[in-house]
């Protein structure tokens, strides 16, 4: 099966819907990873620990899963021969906890589930290691009683530091050093203790600096009183670093011993989330285990769409008994779409191993492949680009199909001519049949629903309508077509009785009836030719004009001429441009002041100020136009 398939029947978003029923992170991961299964026995399997798992709800108060977390990236880390962190082994404690209350939870359930009961005896309790990391670690830290060693070296760092604290304390309460003291505080710098001393002051105190205050009117000295013991505090405090390691390190081997086994466990452990988060999925659907087979038979009895809310109209289907392929029809969205669907993930589902929403009538067949070709997006592509693309995905479908193949076309044929588009569909129909695939498909082409009729091994079904609100019924109907309603819609609002009876004809006979012209008693006139004249409208000079040749502006330099043609400032060229190949932007009186002289518009600065120049008798530009004559001559 391929992921375009799940993904027009949506198949994820149910798995979504699943999903939201697991409690960890291990069922979700795991219910991502389940695909439909073509193999009967594993559908099987996967459907009867469906029913175990609802037997285990149903009798019991709650399942103990919780509190079991994915410790995958713990277990990745002790792989690599990282050692574990206090809470890192407090998980792994937790999850060992969980697996062996799930295990004892379940093999207590062996009567109603003796499947799912199995899987727990493959659960390893690994008490001796939860004991360990019960006894050695508390407060998400390595307890002082893990070993005797560790215990004795914080008991020496306990004595250490009171007697730091209190060398510090007198420091604070002495008289001598009270004009010294910034504030009467212990600080830590640097796991070293240290009084905040006035910056002015630090050489008069006996110490080390460790550090300075922002500002710089701070410093925060050790003073030499309490150096001796800062020294020794830290050296048992590496000590202690080094004991915890190495219980840290114990702890850690012990679980690496038994890695491969709580790797077991926690396959088990994410069996039994997915599992159950499938019963919870259905008790909360009201949803059924379908009855199974591997011959092609599809019994849908009031089936729902799962992604579906509010009142939806059950299905009601059936296929693979008395025919292999059904042909459904009916008006634009009444249906057949979202028909199609439902047969297609509630297949789907049963083979991931799922329950569907149903009567418990219901038996799906377990298909190898099942193939969609649904044009669910919109596309503003021509017909023949969405023809080829449909043709292409058919195409594929053909080639991969064999007899154990659902396949589900939608508006098959559309998208051309569709005396060639019907045409092409039955050819297609006709193939898949002789494969030995079961068929649905849709369609609006009468030639479909007639070659159904006369084949015996295909079906006609209809999505219903009403006919006295004009709105469809949702409502499958087999063994029986449905038109389009275009004739009654068109009765319904008022189309004349004869053009209905006429278009009825032509639909039956393809019989179109031209004598109608003849026998025609109106004398139709010939209409006299009328030359319509679009009235130009009114170009001033100054005018700013849309050029849309160019799709660019201009100004009006000459108003519009005997071959309405209109003299144009563009890009600083004159153009002309017929009139009806430009729209006034706006007008000059309302782009320009009055009096404005709008030759200046049409003047570059520099003409505009060698003709100021030379009014007012300026020599050097006397000079630059008879040297312009002269160039002119010489050329």
């Amino acid at each position: 099966m391929n992921i375009e398939t799940f993904e027009k029947l949506q198949l994820k978003e149910v798995k979504e819907l699943i999903k939201n029923h697991c409690v960890s992170s291990l069922g979700k991961e795991l219910i991502d990873k389940i695909n439909p299964s073509g193999n009967y026995k594993i559908v099987k399997r996967r459907l009867d620990e469906n029913k175990e798992a609802k037997k285990v709800l149903e009798n019991s108060n709650h399942i103990p899963l919780e509190g079991l977390f994915n410790i995958n990236p713990t277990i990745d880390k002790i792989e690599k021969g990282m050692i574990l962190s206090p809470s890192e082994l407090i998980n792994v404690e937790d999850f060992l906890r969980g697996c062996r209350k799930i295990k004892s939870f379940m093999i207590d359930k062996e009567f109603y589930s003796p499947t799912l009961s199995s899987y727990a005896l493959n659960i390893t309790e690994c008490v001796n290691i939860e004991e360990e990391i019960k006894y050695c670690i508390k407060g998400n830290k390595v307890d002082s009683q893990a070993s005797k060693e560790l215990k004795k070296i914080r008991r020496s760092i306990e004595i250490t530091e009171g007697r730091i604290k209190d060398r510090l304390n007198k420091f604070l309460t002495s008289s001598t050093n009270k004009k010294y003291i910034q504030e009467a505080i212990i600080s830590k710098r640097d796991e070293r203790y240290v009084i905040p001393i006035k910056a002015s002051y630090k050489n008069e105190v006996d110490g080390a600096v460790l550090d300075t205050s922002s500002k710089g009117t701070t410093v925060f000295i050790e003073p030499s009183s309490v150096s001796k013991y800062s020294l020794e505090l830290i050296s048992l405090k590496s000590e202690e670093s080094i004991e915890e390691y190495k219980i840290l390190s114990y702890l850690t081997e012990l679980i690496y011993n038994q890695i491969q086994n709580i790797k077991l466990n926690m396959e088990i452990i994410s069996e039994y989330d997915m599992v159950f988060a499938k019963a919870k999925y259905s008790q909360a659907t009201n949803s059924i285990t379908p009855n199974l087979n591997d011959h092609g038979f599809i019994k849908i009895v009031n089936g729902k769409h799962p992604l579906l809310k509010g009142n939806v109209v059950p299905l009601n289907f059936e296929i693979g008994k008395d025919y292999r392929s059904l042909i459904i029809t009916g008006p634009n969205a009444g249906g057949k779409t979202v028909t199609l669907k439902t047969v297609g993930i509630l297949t789907l589902m049963t083979q991931c191993g799922f329950d569907i929403c149903a009567d418990e009538e219901s038996s799906i067949s377990v298909f190898e492949k099942v193939f969609v070709d649904i044009g669910d997006n919109q596309s503003i592509e021509n017909a023949l680009s969405t023809f080829s693309s449909h043709i292409k995905n058919i195409a594929n479908i053909m080639k991969n199909s064999n007899n154990k193949t659902l396949v589900l076309f939608d508006e098959i044929g559309s998208g051309t001519e569709p005396n060639e588009g019907a045409s092409l569909a039955i050819a297609i129909l006709e193939e898949f049949y002789q494969m030995g695939c079961i068929v649905v498909a849709s369609t609006h082409y009468g030639e479909i629903k007639k070659f159904a009729t006369n084949h015996p091994h295909f079906e006609n079904a209809g999505m219903m309508f009403d006919k006295e609100t004009l709105e469809p019924m949702y409502k499958l109907t087999i063994g029986k077509s449905e038109d389009s309603n275009a004739l009654f819609i068109s009765k319904k609002m008022g189309i004349k009785d004869k053009v209905l009876s006429r278009a009825k004809s032509y639909i039956n006979e393809k019989n179109y009836n031209f004598d109608l012209v003849n026998e025609s008693k109106i004398a139709i006139k010939p209409m006299e030719k009328v030359e319509v004249v679009k009235e130009l409208p009114n170009f001033d000079i100054g005018d700013k004009v849309k050029l849309l040749d160019y799709d660019d502006f201009g100004i009006v330099y000459k108003p519009i001429d005997k071959f309405n043609n209109v003299s144009v400032l563009y890009k600083d060229e004159f153009i002309d441009v017929n009139a009806r190949r430009i729209t006034i932007e706006f007008k000059a009186k309302d782009l320009y002041p009055d009096g404005y002289d709008l030759n200046t518009l049409f003047v570059s600065y520099e003409e505009r100020k060698l003709e100021k120049d030379i009014s007012r008798g300026s020599k050097k530009a006397l000079k630059k136009i008879q040297k312009e004559i002269r160039n002119n001559k010489r050329n």
